[in-house]
């Protein structure tokens, strides 16, 4: 199994090259090397399905988002009709370009919904859980009772439900779900108080503030502030230097607080999540991906990545090195298939 840290990591990178383009070719080859993810993926999921396949909810965002752009965008050669210039907001032409450049929308979002659905798939909560840094541990607490909310709450409301059916209860109105929905409140609020005075009774989050904590307190406001003076000193007096050398000192203050304040609190796990060359594997991967999307390469003509199908819709570019570049979100894929190769050679060896 791959490590969390790696997962975050190659979900960012489908999100950085997602966002980058909006090449139709560069979204096809995206969205394939996902499906292939989403697939692989699938097979070992232990999470439950999600409510809608990433297919449906493609094919219905994509025309939404063609029909929204198309009404709201009247701009392009390629007229197809017109509507009266008396309607509000969506009077005037119908172009191919708008329809166009909302299809590419839609697949653009299609596609970080998919990523994310490999994502949850990959990972259980408790791995989830576990990339909450140490220094918000109340966070992560909140996190793992909110995750265990819903699914206690459906158990609770079924078995009301069965409990009153056997009485010869059925809810055919609005007040017939009364006693159903009366016993469920209850019994979320008795929950609720039960798990309040139990955290309550460990001292939950109720440690003595110490100097050291003030420290680490205002290390994290000056990092804040330096970062956001360095943004104001690029975005308002155009002191791109100052401002980027003020930027990485605010982060360095904000993730060495955040450090520090996670090593004064202690953790046990009991199975640990390790690091392989599978992840060594996927993470080279997605930096080329990242990289070749995000950064000004030398040698490398990125003209192809900005296709825009305003003012007249073409043929979009294609770099083969960009369409390359691409297949390293197929770092999981690659990883998952060497983890079950190895793993048939060491039963076949024993």
């Amino acid at each position: 199994m791959l490590n969390p840290i790696t997962w975050v990591i190659w979900v960012g990178t489908a999100l950085v090259t997602l966002s980058a383009t909006r090449n139709p070719l560069y979204l096809a080859l995206i969205l394939l090397w996902i499906s292939l993810v989403l697939l692989a993926t699938r097979s070992t999921s232990l999470a439950p399905p999600v409510p809608i396949s990433p297919l449906k909810f493609g094919l219905v965002v994509v025309v939404l988002s063609a029909l929204f752009n198309g009404l709201m965008v009247h701009v392009g050669s390629t007229v197809l009709f017109q509507l009266p210039y008396t309607w509000p907001l969506i009077g005037g032409p119908i172009t191919l370009e708008s329809l166009a450049y909302g299809a590419l929308n839609g697949l653009a979002l299609t596609g970080i919904l998919s990523a994310f659905i490999a994502f949850n798939q990959a990972l259980p909560v408790r791995a989830l859980v576990s990339l909450t840094p140490r220094a918000f541990y109340p966070v992560a607490v909140v996190i793992s009772i909110a995750m265990t909310f819903v699914p206690t709450t459906l158990r609770q409301f079924t078995q009301i439900k069965e409990a009153q059916a056997v009485r010869g209860h059925r809810a055919r109105g609005l007040r017939d779900w009364l006693p159903l929905m009366l016993p469920l409140l209850v019994g979320g609020l008795e929950r609720a108080l039960q798990l309040a005075e139990a955290m309550m009774a460990r001292g939950f989050a109720g440690g003595e503030s110490d100097a050291s904590a003030d420290k680490t307190r205002l290390a994290t406001i000056a990092g804040l502030l330096a970062l956001l003076g360095g943004w104001l000193l690029r975005l308002v007096w155009e002191q791109k230097m100052l401002g980027g050398a003020l930027m990485l000192l605010g982060l360095a203050l904000v993730g060495g607080a955040l450090w520090i304040a996670g090593r004064r609190v202690p953790r046990s796990v009991y199975r640990p999540y390790g690091w392989s060359v599978f992840d060594g594997v996927v993470i080279y991967c997605a930096a080329v991906a990242a990289g070749v999307f995000a950064l000004s390469l030398p040698g490398l003509d990125k003209t192809s990545i900005f296709y825009y199908p305003y003012p007249r819709l073409a043929w979009p570019d294609f770099n083969p090195l960009i369409g390359l570049a691409t297949v390293g979100l197929l770092g999981p894929v690659v990883a998952l298939l060497l983890a079950g190769k190895r793993t048939t050679s060491k039963i076949g060896n024993g």
